[in-house]
């Protein structure tokens, strides 16, 4: 099996990676050649199976062609810019995460025409295709309405997954992903951002800014989760789920102050004083948009998983990037 990561240089994109070398199959098909692609070159570890890195933008109405060239059995499609940065740039946000999305369908059915082809293709959407008003609990069959630009683009992917899907072109399986943390590493531009920085660097004996009220809830998972939520879409019998391609991933409804008061159980009151409360009103208007928590029944029913409580995403990481140690 050939595999292509796009996207291969984030975060998610490098413990995808880590995965796929680790297990060395993907649903019992071994993987023969592994192809990273990014806006720059993933640094991939040595290992056994066959493994490529390049640098392109897959905005570029060439890059697309040039990667399906390799005909690759199994395709992630995690590239994007984040949900802050596509509401400051309008143009580079449609540019990257729809128009990229766009190239890469469409060179997947002219791939076809020319010889049979239908890879899996897995596609991370995202909670923001959903806006206000919503319910409480967001049901499955809850309508798409999207209140940023980075959530409409998501939403665009979607539809086009499912047509390319139904017209026979592609086997696409959209996940929507909850907010991931605890990130490591610094701060990115998403407007989600502090919900992991209100763990992570207290943790690391710094401070931290929440931006919003302690109230604000919303809808979680650890990296580890969302890395399982790939592997299973890519591996799953894709004809339980009809023409509705996209689904919303299992999760944790939490507010900031179960954050906390987790974080508070798991490291102690000296980590929680290093949390510092510095309104935004931007991001705080971004956020009051967001879903807060989700019925994720039908993605259930197939199969994924997530954690249950926050404490169990805090040791996730602590676990995964702390070696299991703080302080």
């Amino acid at each position: 099996m050939k595999v292509l990561v796009i996207g291969a240089a984030g975060m998610v994109g490098r413990k995808l990676t880590a995965a796929l070398l680790k297990a060395g199959q993907v649903g019992g098909q071994e993987i023969t050649d592994l192809v990273l692609a990014d806006i720059i070159a993933a640094d991939p570890p040595a290992t056994g199976i066959p493994i490529s890195s390049r640098a392109v933008d897959l905005s570029a109405p060439e890059t697309a062609a040039t990667l399906i060239a390799l005909r690759p059995d199994l395709i992630f499609h995690l590239a994007a810019i984040v949900s802050g940065e596509a509401e400051a740039d309008f143009e580079k946000g449609y540019r990257i995460n729809l128009d990229g999305t766009q190239h890469l369908l469409e060179a997947i059915r002219l791939a076809g025409l020319k010889t049979p082809y239908r890879p899996r293709l897995v596609f991370t959407s995202s909670i923001a295709v959903f806006g206000e008003p919503l319910p409480a609990d967001i049901p499955d069959d809850f309508p798409l309405t999207p209140l940023t630009s980075y959530g409409t683009q998501k939403a665009i992917g979607e539809l086009l997954l499912a047509d390319y899907s139904r017209r026979g072109f592609v086997d696409g399986v959209g996940i929507r992903l909850p907010t991931i943390v605890v990130r490591p590493g610094k701060p990115n531009k998403a407007a989600s951002g502090f919900f992991s920085g209100i763990i992570r660097e207290p943790l690391a004996g710094l401070e931290a800014v929440l931006p919003v009220d302690v109230g604000v809830r919303h809808w979680f998972a650890s990296p580890r989760a969302a890395v399982g939520f790939l592997l299973h879409a890519a591996a799953m019998d894709t004809s339980g789920l009809g023409q509705r391609r996209s689904l919303t991933m299992p999760g944790l409804a939490a507010t900031v102050d179960d954050e906390i008061e987790a974080l508070r159980r798991v490291a102690g009151d000296k980590a929680v004083s290093l949390i510092r409360h510095e309104p935004d009103p931007v991001v705080a208007g971004i956020v009051a948009g967001w879903p807060q928590a989700f019925l994720a029944k039908r993605a259930e029913s197939l199969g994924f998983v997530a954690e249950q409580r926050f404490d169990d995403i805090i040791r996730v990481y602590i676990e995964d990037e702390l070696g299991g140690q703080i302080g």
